[in-house]
């Protein structure tokens, strides 16, 4: 794969559910999207930047997909689903590997910004289409088969200062 250079394409795909429930139940802390996104980016050239989000019915929710969107984010909003058993789901698992596939011919590299383990699949796919693929995540909460998938892993955990407000 191809190292990290001036004239890349890239594609940054944040599972900001992911990322959210790892910076609080980690550190009580939020992440810093602008600090994240500026990592993926590296200089490059931004093809398309999107944060998967869950609409939770909750009142701060609208000003943080706006101040996604006012850094650069496109974001995609999924309602989250209540069971009749109470219980909730809601993930983006699905949308962002359809998006990254689809992305792949139009970037030469695709940024995912989850340490969830469902995409190391995602990564091989991508690889094997000459994409080289970059995750970023939580170390403390990544799964090991995601970042041994991924041509390389930045632990946000490593830089919280940077990475988390």
């Amino acid at each position: 794969m191809t190292e990290i250079h001036a004239n890349q394409r890239v594609a940054v795909l944040t599972d900001s559910q992911n990322l959210y429930h790892s910076a609080q139940s980690r550190y009580s802390r939020k992440i810093d999207y602008s600090a994240l996104l500026e990592k993926a980016v590296q200089n490059r050239d931004l093809v398309r930047a999107i944060a998967y989000v869950i609409r939770a019915e909750s009142p701060e929710e609208e000003r943080f997909f706006e101040a996604l969107r006012d850094i650069g984010f496109e974001t995609k909003i999924k309602d989250i689903k209540t069971f009749p058993d109470g219980s909730k789901k809601a993930d983006w698992d699905l949308g962002m590997s359809l998006d990254a596939v689809t992305l792949a011919s139009h970037v030469d590299v695709v940024v995912l910004c989850t340490g969830d383990g469902d995409f190391a699949r995602l990564c091989s796919h991508l690889r094997h289409e000459g994409v080289r693929v970059e995750a970023m995540g939580f170390g403390s909460s990544t799964a090991d088969e995601l970042v041994d998938a991924a041509d390389t892993f930045v632990d946000l955990g490593e830089r919280k200062d940077t990475f988390l407000l």
